[in-house]
């Protein structure tokens, strides 16, 4: 199994493929700019355009930045420290120097990591199976949209489900996002949750994962308390940040 300095150099190394970087800027102390546009082994998930991407690891932030905002983005990280580039009111001032280009902070997030010796199977009063894509083909429906997505099926390649009886009461699955490393999501019918489920089938992934020598990360906002809490009670701590820009008409869209 991978060790947790391992862990923590793989999400490094594939950050940097995401944001055109070396994997070392995100350890500095000082921000960081480099050139715009995703890496070509960047994270399937991510989707064309973004003008700006924002990570940070907890000891700066690094930026990539398209030529047309790189003056905008460069000034933004070296005005606010690291943490307050994730926030408002900070925010607002980002927005209101991207608006004349016709950009929008769009997406923002916290990452998760596992703690190899943390992450344990789970107790769960309903029995658990691993699936795999044969087994989830006809699971595409909106109640499993967390744990599989599907535009793209393709990249779903495990999942564990709690049974009772024979209905799938929770899922979690995890897509190949990146080389070697599968993004957890998970969905627990609403009468279900509250009994420790969805940790049950999260923890149960993870350890899947992590024998497979291969890193499970967990995304969620923060204000969604309940996944977080999620993330930590199965062994994950908080790894990195993450923030991009797309165009004012894709983040309308999405408002609509």
């Amino acid at each position: 199994m991978l060790s947790q300095k391992e862990i923590w150099e793989i999400a490094r190394r594939q950050s940097a493929l995401d944001l055109n970087c070396a994997p070392e800027e995100f350890l500095k102390t000082e921000p960081v700019l480099c050139r715009g546009g995703l890496g070509p082994g960047a994270k399937k998930y991510y989707q064309e355009p973004v003008a700006c991407n924002f990570v940070s690891y907890g000891s700066n932030v690094v930026a990539s930045a398209l030529e047309s905002c790189r003056d905008i983005a460069g000034e933004y990280i070296q005005k606010f420290p690291f943490y307050h580039c994730f926030e408002t009111p900070n925010l607002h001032w980002l927005d209101e120097r991207l608006e004349p280009l016709g950009q929008k902070v769009c997406f923002m997030a916290e990452y998760f990591l596992p703690r190899p010796e943390a992450v344990r199977a789970l107790p769960c009063a309903y029995p658990l199976r691993v699936l795999e894509p044969t087994d989830f083909s006809c699971l595409y429906l909106p109640e499993w949209s967390n744990a599989l997505c599907e535009k793209r099926k393709e990249l779903d390649v495990l999942a564990v489900g709690a049974y009772d009886g024979n209905r799938l009461i929770a899922l979690a699955g995890c897509s190949a996002d990146a080389e070697r490393m599968r993004q957890i999501g998970i969905d627990v019918l609403p009468a279900y949750r509250g009994r420790g489920v969805g940790a049950a089938c999260v923890s149960r992934l993870a350890l899947e994962i992590l024998q497979r020598n291969l890193v499970p990360f967990y995304c969620a906002a923060w204000s969604n308390l309940p996944s977080v809490r999620t993330a930590l009670k199965c062994g994950f701590l908080p790894a990195w940040t993450e923030m991009t820009v797309k165009p004012r008409e894709t983040v309308e869209e999405m408002n609509r």
